[in-house]
């Protein structure tokens, strides 16, 4: 199961949103700031449906 959750770019404050597969127990991937360009490092930590922790550094 795809939740979408908001997170904020740790450099420049911009609000996005990232798609999280509550699926996959421990995940760890990065992704670019829309505003920024810089590159974003999100770990979610999941069970099936839920978020259980979500944590966003910069990379």
């Amino acid at each position: 199961m795809e939740i979408f959750e908001s997170i904020q770019c740790p450099f420049c404050g911009q609000a996005s949103e990232v798609v999280i597969d509550t699926s996959v127990a421990n995940q760890r991937f990065t992704t670019d700031c829309e505003v920024c360009c810089r590159p974003i490092e999100v770990h979610a930590e999941c069970k099936l449906g839920e978020i259980l922790n979500l944590e966003v550094a910069s990379g």
